[in-house]
């Protein structure tokens, strides 16, 4: 036996590229359908774990997981616009504490999150360094946005025009990174923080400029309680201590627009009354995101169910092929084989190195393959970080 699995070994290593190739195409295969398993299993923690912490979400009538993804995970959905005066409306019920979110804009690729100070509360965020938001133009960062780009309290981050030649003149605004927030796992680790109004400055809703009164070749015309400036009017893009008490907002701050609010209900019954109350209005929805995220989850695992059978189909082909290299092998080892019978091996010695070189293929199939598994056990948190 100690011959044969000389013979068998001497043969893989003298072939080791072939034999490797043939190994992790086996391993490879095999191992796609628990991967994808771990995968899948990994995203539905995840996915519910942050739908299960968010009890209610209220947003205009329209699709439900626009609302939900734009709530949980800050993507730039095509919402209609909550004016922040329902957030008023829903305090004025003392069984649900309300916090409004605003998702429109990103800096750069990462999301900028207007909401109130109750947010970090809730979702249980803390600063590993510097402190909060102390006014308009501030913002802290997620963990995750602040190492890859390298963001520290001090230093600043620009909003991203959402046309590269804004008519309008809403230019990028400079913001002050105060803080930078611990790490959670979640969407929260690659966001930006603001407060609602420096949202709504990057919007264009607010403005800082120059005073008119100290120059009057700006002024295009002046009536009795207001000063029109024209073209030549310097407008801020940068909140500092010493023009902020220029920045002001035009309008009913209550019509001013927020993507979602997420409701936190104090008891089963007041998240029953509360969902009663807006199954009877027309432009309003409330959603539970658990719901959402069971109903979205059973279409996963559907699809996951079709690629698994056609992985476990191309597994199945994959064992075909590899027998029909093995036995095309063989054959043509046949003279090599015939030469070993020769000098005295016996047949039964020969069908010894066949199996184990076979074995040996397998072995470090399963090796690859469980390789290949780990590192998707491993990469499964930064896949789905990606994805969302």
């Amino acid at each position: 036996m100690s011959a044969a699995v000389q013979l068998a070994a001497r043969y893989v290593l003298r072939h080791r590229f072939q034999s490797a190739l043939l190994a992790g195409a086996l391993g490879l295969v095999f191992t796609l359908p628990l991967c994808l398993r771990v995968l899948i299993d990994h995203a539905q923690r995840e996915l519910r774990a942050r739908a299960a912490a968010t009890p209610q979400i209220v947003g205009t009538r329209g699709s439900a997981l626009d609302l939900m993804m734009t709530a949980l995970y800050f993507k730039r959905e095509n919402l209609t616009a909550l004016p922040f005066g329902t957030v008023a409306e829903l305090r004025q019920n003392p069984s649900a504490a309300a916090i409004p979110l605003h998702v429109r804009f990103v800096a750069q690729g990462a999301p900028i999150v207007g909401t109130e100070l109750d947010y970090f509360a809730f979702r249980g965020l803390r600063l590993a360094a510097g402190r909060q938001i102390a006014r308009l133009g501030d913002c802290v960062v997620g963990a995750n946005l602040a190492k890859k780009r390298k963001l520290l309290p001090g230093g600043h981050v620009f909003s991203t025009p959402e046309l590269a030649f804004d008519m309008a003149g809403v230019y990028p605004l400079k913001m002050r990174v105060m803080g930078v927030l611990t790490p959670n796992g979640t969407p929260d680790d690659d966001a930006i923080f603001v407060d609602l109004k420096t949202s709504w400055l990057i919007e264009g809703r607010s403005h800082g400029h120059d005073d008119l009164k100290k120059d009057e070749s700006v002024i295009l015309a002046e009536e009795e309680h207001n000063i029109v400036g024209n073209a030549a009017v310097r407008m801020f893009n940068e909140v500092t201590d010493d023009n902020i008490a220029s920045f002001h907002f035009h309008g009913d701050l209550a019509t001013y627009p927020i993507s979602a609010v997420i409701l936190l209900p104090k008891s089963a019954k007041a998240e029953a009354l509360l969902a009663g109350q807006f199954a009877r209005s027309k432009d309003k929805q409330l959603i539970r995101p658990q719901d959402e995220m069971e109903a979205l989850l059973a279409q996963l695992v559907k699809l996951e169910g079709f690629a698994a059978s056609a992985l476990l189909l191309t597994a199945t082909a994959a064992l075909f092929v590899t027998a029909l290299v093995f036995a095309l092998s063989f054959r043509l080892r046949r003279r090599e084989f015939q030469t070993l019978e020769d000098v005295g091996v016996s047949r039964r010695s020969l069908i010894s190195v066949k199996v184990l070189e076979i074995a040996i293929i397998g072995v470090a199939a399963v090796a690859i393959g469980l390789l290949l598994l780990t590192l998707a056990s491993v990469a499964a948190p930064h896949l789905l970080r990606m994805a969302l």
